[in-house]
């Protein structure tokens, strides 16, 4: 994995401990050294702090989601407001902790990312002229096809696999965040990023909200 950090004392413990539990680490202490190492490598999670030096940590998420890398990123950072957090999904995010944090939890959090993030060399699933590759993580609509985070790819499995039934808030917050859980703020907006990635640039919306119960994915007519 990947840290981003340019606290050393912090990114020192985070390395010391990650290696003692079996984790292959690597460091950068500024953004842009930790974008082109992003960029480069095949990490299977970043944790990336947002105030760094010469990039922030939003730019640099943004800059790898719209590169198409759809690598998991824990953002760890102090920043602890909700719209910090909102801001931070915004961007690509797939989770979100704040400092201080415990190390056990951040290993949890990491092992869950790696987890769910692994290709499933399952098929490729379809709703109208939405086609889901599983595999690749991307998606093509009407011949446009678009990369996709690992929380928006979790999130559009269930929709597709579910259509056109509502899917509940609770089954795709488990299906993003796994037991260990998210917020209902934070599904709404990787729900309204990948809407603008799948239905907006279209005349007819597939994504619907069933208000106080969840979403479904509809073709179009």
């Amino acid at each position: 994995m990947l840290v981003v950090e340019d606290q050393h004392d912090i990114a020192a413990n985070i390395w010391d401990f990650l290696e003692r539990r079996g984790h292959v680490v690597d460091h950068a202490a500024d953004g842009e050294s930790g974008l082109a190492r992003a960029l480069a490598g095949a990490n299977d999670v970043i944790v990336l702090d947002l105030g760094l030096p010469r990039l922030d940590g939003l730019d640099l998420c943004r800059r790898l989601r719209e590169a198409g890398h759809g690598v998991p990123v824990l953002m760890l950072t102090a920043r602890d407001t909700l719209d910090d957090k909102l801001r931070g999904f915004a961007e690509g995010a797939d989770d979100y902790m704040v400092k201080p944090f415990a190390m056990k939890e951040l290993e949890v959090r990491i092992r869950a990312l790696h987890r769910r993030g692994r290709p499933t060399n399952g098929p490729t699933l379809a709703v109208g002229d939405l086609v889901y590759d599983e595999q690749s993580l991307r998606a093509t609509r009407a011949g446009k096809t678009v990369a996709l985070t690992r929380a928006q790819s979790r999130l559009l499995s269930e929709l597709v696999r579910a259509a056109p039934a509502v899917v509940s808030h609770a089954s795709l917050l488990r299906a993003i965040w796994g037991e260990e859980g998210g917020d209902t703020a934070a599904l709404h907006t990787h729900v309204y990023e990948l809407r603008a990635l799948i239905d907006k640039p279209f005349a007819h919306a597939m994504i619907q909200t069933v208000h106080g119960l969840g979403y479904r994915l509809v073709a179009a007519p």
